[in-house]
Formats: C-alpha cells, sequence, structure tokens
C-alpha cells in the first residue's frame, strides 16, 4: 500500500514500478537489490542510482551502498526498465515435470539448476524451459522472474511450483505469505541429534559483515524448523532427518542445522564440509509440497524422489543403525 507521502512525491515528476523489500532481501544494498527486483545490470541499477531514479519509501536513494529493510516501499522509474532485457525461453532445458494444469505447474528441480535467471545466470535456468512450452507464463508474476512463486537454491533438489496465471500467482503468494503450504525436506546431517523428534526455534537474518550468509541473531525474523529423524548411522556418524518448515527464511534448514552443531552434509557455506562423502552440494530436497488449488480449493501434496547423489551416498552407508531408507 503507498503511503500518502510516497505518492505525492511520485507523482510530481515520474511514474514509478514499485517493489515491496521481501524478507531475504533484508540488509542487503539497495543496488544489488534493484538489480536482483528488477532484472537489471548492476551497472544499470547503479545508474538509476545516480540519476535519482530510485526511492525508498519515498526518499531519493544516493548511495547504492545503503541497506534496505524488510516491507520498505522500492520505487524505481519506470524509464529504467528500458534497459532490462526480456526473459528468453530455452527449449534445451530439461525440466522434470510432476503436475501441469491449467492453472499451476509443479516442477521436480535436478540439483545444480537454477529456478530463474539472476546475476550471472541468464540462460539454462529451469524457468526459461518452462517458458519454452508455457509461453504464457511470461505475463504472470515478475517480469524478470515469470510465474516463479517461490524457489529453491541451486544446490537444492526437489518440487517447487509455478503460476500458470496471474490469478494462480495471487493465490500461491498468500499462501505462502500465510504459512499454509506444507513443505517437507530430506536432509542429511552431521552427528546424531539428541531427541528423535525437536523443534529449532530461532530467529534468522542477514550477518552484518557478511550479508550474502544467514545467521541466527536475537533482533531477526523469527524462524522455525521442526524435524524427525528417519535413520542413523555411526559410520560416518550422520543422520537423515525430515524437516518441516514453518517458516520460510533464506536457508533456513541450512541455518538451523548449523545452529543445533548439526550441519548439513556437503554445505560448506554452513560448516557441512567436514569431510568428502561423494556429493558436492547441500545434501537437501525438497520431497513434499502441498497447498490449496488456486481455482478449485482443493488440497493438493506432490513429491519429489530422492536424486541419484544423494541416494547414491546413503548406499555407501550401508544398513541404518536405526530407523529405515527404504521409502526413499
Amino acid at each position: 500500500m503507498w503511503q500518502s507521502s510516497l505518492v505525492a512525491s511520485l507523482l510530481q515528476s515520474w511514474v514509478p514500478v514499485l517493489e515491496v523489500i521481501p524478507d531475504p532481501l533484508d540488509g542487503e544494498r539497495v543496488d544489488r537489490v534493484v538489480s536482483m527486483l528488477l532484472g537489471l545490470s548492476r551497472s544499470a541499477a547503479t545508474t538509476a542510482i545516480r540519476d535519482e531514479l530510485v526511492r525508498l519509501d519515498g526518499s531519493i536513494v544516493t548511495k547504492g551502498s545503503q541497506r534496505v529493510s524488510t516491507d520498505q516501499e522500492l520505487a524505481v522509474d519506470d524509464a529504467v526498465l528500458d534497459e532490462r532485457p526480456p526473459v528468453q525461453p530455452d527449449p534445451t532445458v530439461v525440466v522434470d515435470y510432476v503436475h501441469v494444469d491449467d492453472d499451476v505447474i509443479v516442477v521436480s528441480k535436478r540439483p545444480g539448476q537454477i529456478v530463474h535467471p539472476g546475476s550471472g545466470h541468464d540462460v539454462g535456468t529451469v524457468v526459461q524451459g518452462v517458458l519454452a512450452e508455457y509461453p504464457e507464463i511470461i505475463d504472470v508474476g515478475q517480469p524478470e522472474r515469470p510465474g516463479v512463486v517461490h524457489r529453491l537454491d541451486k544446490g537444492t533438489s526437489g518440487v517447487f511450483m509455478i503460476a500458470r496465471t496471474e490469478r494462480a500467482y495471487d493465490s500461491l503468494t498468500e499462501q505462502l505469505r500465510d504459512r499454509t503450504v506444507s513443505r517437507k525436506y530430506l536432509t542429511l546431517v552431521w552427528g546424531h541429534p539428541s531427541t528423535p523428534r525437536g523443534v529449532v526455534d530461532a530467529p534468522i537474518g542477514r550477518a552484518i559483515r557478511d550479508p550474502t550468509r544467514m545467521v541466527v541473531r536475537n533482533d531477526a525474523k523469527p524462524a522455525r524448523t521442526s524435524y524427525t529423524v528417519q535413520a542413523t548411522w555411526s559410520e560416518p556418524v550422520v543422520s537423515l532427518l525430515s524437516c518441516t518448515l514453518d517458516t520460510g527464511r533464506t536457508h533456513q534448514i541450512r541455518v538451523h542445522m548449523e545452529a543445533i552443531n548439526h550441519p548439513v552434509v556437503g554445505d560448506a557455506r554452513y560448516g557441512g564440509a567436514r569431510q568428502p562423502l561423494g556429493i558436492d552440494r547441500p545434501a537437501l530436497h525438497a520431497a513434499e509440497l502441498g497447498f490449496e488449488h488456486p481455482a478449485t480449493g482443493e488440497w493438493m501434496e506432490f513429491s519429489a524422489r530422492i536424486p541419484d547423489d544423494m541416494r547414491g551416498v546413503i548406499d555407501t552407508f550401508g544398513p541404518p543403525d536405526s530407523g529405515t531408507v527404504q521409502s526413499l
């Protein structure tokens, strides 16, 4: 919603493109945020700031190094967008479709795939592959990431959803905001949790010295992850966990597992590269996804089997000391 001061100042001179700063970008540099949210190059974002075409909560941004905060209103002159290249379809991208209907597409992302174009990744993304088959999504959601409701990190595999219509986009983003979407992950972690079930309830925000890294901070946004131990091994000392997201902070499971001294296997960024186990990414898989269908209201659930690289690592451990992995 526009603040009255913002409306008044903007209408005097230029037509704004408005964005509300999402939680994952809290604490980021404003030049990087302009680049990410609007699909501009960093140089174009820098030029826009230099030319006084960017405002935060109605105030002109004068330095690209200024930090943004969650829920601030970012306004950029729409003329700046003339420099933004449209997302191009890429029929060479292999997309694993789990479900397709008139409103929603559910995809199982492979490890290493990137969801949508961004800084340094202009080709080969999942969205570009989907766009080649379903060109109508180009007009859904944000132009720089058409149809994307939520995303998975490059190293994380598994299911996520793409809206095929604006109605679906509005409904699914609202469900995510209201925390009614069900998301379950499987992950290998170092060590054995002290209890078979647990909850990590610890706020997550950006590290002060490295805003690209997330940390547990008392002054950050609430974050809650529930976990259940599925299996354990003693050689190496690792556990397979099923994790449920009660909130959806950036890198939430990875940060929470590090916080309880059970980092995700293979996760070099968050303390999980203790010894090589044959996997060069965080061993994290989005196994299940549930949501209310935006058109019918029906509750829908989808799943994706654990990928070959994680399955292969688990197989090298042999039979677990406790629990089971038969259903993977």
